[in-house]
């Protein structure tokens, strides 16, 4: 049984939203719904404990390097894996 509720956001987020929603073929209030639904599901005291995404955890847990490279080294890496 759905019930009705009476939320305010910042009219971009709302703006936002509604275009992410629509992107994803749902209406506003079944994405808000399906927000609320994640939040509630897990045993969180604490919004911090509410969990991130796995990439974050992966960095997180340990030492996140940045390795930069040229355009002929990605090609050369390319061409002898290929081999």
């Amino acid at each position: 049984m759905d019930a009705k509720i009476t939320l305010s956001f910042d009219k971009a987020v709302i703006d936002k939203a509604k275009s992410y929603a629509q992107k994803q073929n749902i209406s506003l209030s079944r994405l808000t719904e399906f927000l609320y639904r994640k939040i509630t599901s897990g045993d969180y005291e604490f919004i911090d404990e509410f969990p991130i995404d796995d990439w974050v955890n992966q960095v997180a847990e340990g030492e996140a390097t940045y390795i930069k490279r040229g355009r002929k080294s990605l090609k050369d890496e390319f061409m002898k894996s290929r081999k």
